[in-house]
């Protein structure tokens, strides 16, 4: 089995699950509705900054796409074409967006996400998280209260990427125990001369 392969059938596998709406057999939508669920409500993010390197700009425009349907104001960065373009130019531009208030969350993909994760961190008031997969993208906002999203865009279909924003820009922080965390990370930015 290729790797096109493999990634066909992660596509097929999400593409159902974001049409069917449950996982498990337990319906996404209803279970975030209950707060007896222990699902806690969707978050309401509305402004979205997103955008790429040269290497995913289909990536990129179909992830604006699916958001805009969603009822996402999607503010695009670039890049919009295949000519090379400098990663840290359009990742800082997104966390600029970001930490403005322009935006309330920014994605950012390239190659593998973790350049632009990198380059989101050195600006102040971002928390970028490099994701990979459900978990990991539902933790950066639990427990993170990650602001910017970087994907590799190329590592995952497009029906898996447009799974990952949705879930992302819906995952509440969960606050708690975690704030004091958030706090020491915010901390630890300010130190800096």
């Amino acid at each position: 089995m290729t790797e096109l392969d493999i990634s066909k059938i992660v596509d097929a596998v999400v593409d159902h699950i974001v049409s069917s709406g449950s996982v498990g057999g337990v319906n996404i939508d209803e279970a975030l509705a209950k707060p007896e669920s222990g699902l806690v409500a969707r978050d309401q993010v509305r402004r979205v900054a997103i955008g790429c390197d040269h290497t995913c700009v289909s990536q990129k425009n179909g992830i604006k796409a699916y958001l805009e349907t969603l009822g996402y104001v999607v503010t695009d960065a670039g890049c919009d074409g295949s000519e090379k373009v400098d990663y840290p130019d359009i990742a800082s531009a997104v966390a600029r967006m970001v930490a403005s208030g322009k935006c309330e969350r920014g994605v950012m993909l390239d190659g593998a996400g973790i350049g632009s994760s990198m380059v989101c961190n050195k600006v102040r008031g971002i928390r970028a998280a490099l994701c990979y997969d459900i978990r990991t993208i539902v933790n950066s906002r639990d427990h993170n209260n990650a602001n910017v999203l970087t994907l590799g865009g190329p590592l995952h279909g497009s029906g898996e990427l447009c799974e990952m924003v949705r879930l992302w820009l819906e995952t509440p922080f969960a606050g708690g125990k975690h704030w004091p965390r958030v706090n020491k990370l915010m901390a630890t930015e300010r130190e800096r001369k």
